[in-house]
């Protein structure tokens, strides 16, 4: 598998997830050493990394289309966050693992591409529009919120996932901080070109302390640079999940983030394609199932959403 860019923030607790999603997989999920192992029936499932996705053999495509080009290249280039537990959070081996990751493995499955041939790249907030419009990567799956500004310049399937912007302050919350309306005038963390920087800096007149990554607004939190750090309430939940006794979720969602996966503008077969998998993923349980050996380790599974077919 190819990796273009490697994460130097991944801690011990980080690794002590990784294996926990490896674990927790259904019957017919890979085993140890990648080795698929019989479900209750007896039959053998046909792996894909860690999330046993059965990779469609020899898929046929109409010549010409974006389907037919990475199917026959048998590889994809994947954009996704490398810094956030349970969506997109790099392992001990180089490799992302989480939600985002399993929903990209899912769209490379159907496209004949085993999850070894996915080649990763980091995508922060404020890159992943350049990434598309660069040809850097053929899709971004990044925690990456759906809106019509975004829309000007790439496109969207989706949504896969909907999130919602919440708050994580110190362990005590010394400020007594209660919502984003408190937040006026106070220095508040959250990542470069983000969607939640956006809304805490413009609606609630936060002091926004932009950062690189999400993960880069832990230790200004930590020591006292910001009072608070927001984005959206499944990452800031992995966060609080892998840093125990220093930081608390205020638990009230004030934003609507819709997940969808980003692809280059005006690619509608490729679109339609991406959001008939999803919908066969919402009815046939996997997308339920991905979830609960990911994100779900840690969050309740939710209904999956509707398509948005624009």
């Amino acid at each position: 598998m190819r990796i273009t860019r490697k994460s130097t923030i991944l801690s011990a607790a980080g690794a002590a997830l990784l294996l926990g999603l490896t674990a927790c997989g259904p019957a017919g999920s890979a085993g140890p050493g990648g080795v698929d192992e019989p479900d209750e029936g007896g039959e053998t499932a046909t792996g894909n990394g860690p999330y046993s996705l059965e990779i469609a053999e020899n898929p046929e495509f109409e010549e010409g289309t974006t389907m037919a080009e990475l199917a026959e290249a048998g590889t994809i280039r994947v954009g996704t966050k490398f810094d956030q537990p349970l969506f997109g959070l790099q392992g001990p081996d180089g490799v992302p693992v989480g939600f985002d990751v399993a929903i990209a493995a899912l769209v490379a499955a159907e496209l004949g591409i085993a999850f070894e041939d996915i080649e990763w790249t980091e995508a922060q907030s404020a890159v992943r529009e350049s990434f598309l419009e660069s040809d850097q990567v053929d899709i971004v799956v990044a925690t990456y919120t759906i809106n019509d500004a975004r829309k000007e310049r790439i496109d969207f399937a989706g949504p896969y996932f909907v999130a919602g912007q919440d708050i994580i302050v110190a362990a005590g919350n010394p400020e007594g901080i209660t919502g984003p309306e408190d937040l006026e005038g106070l220095p508040v963390c959250s990542a470069e070109g983000s969607t939640p920087a956006a809304t805490i800096s413009e609606e609630y007149g936060a002091e926004l302390l932009a950062a690189g990554a999400y993960s880069d607004c832990l230790d200004p939190l930590r020591n006292g640079q910001v009072v608070a750090v927001t984005t959206d309430n499944v990452i800031l939940s992995g966060f609080v999940d892998q840093n125990p006794g220093e930081f608390e979720l205020l638990g009230e969602t004030f934003t609507e983030e819709p997940y969808g996966i980003g692809l280059p503008k005006g690619d509608d077969a490729f679109r339609t394609f991406i959001n008939d998998v999803l919908e066969e993923a919402f009815e046939d349980g996997t997308w339920a199932r991905l979830y609960e050996e990911t994100a779900g380790t840690v969050l309740e599974v939710p209904e999956p959403p509707s398509v948005d077919r624009y």
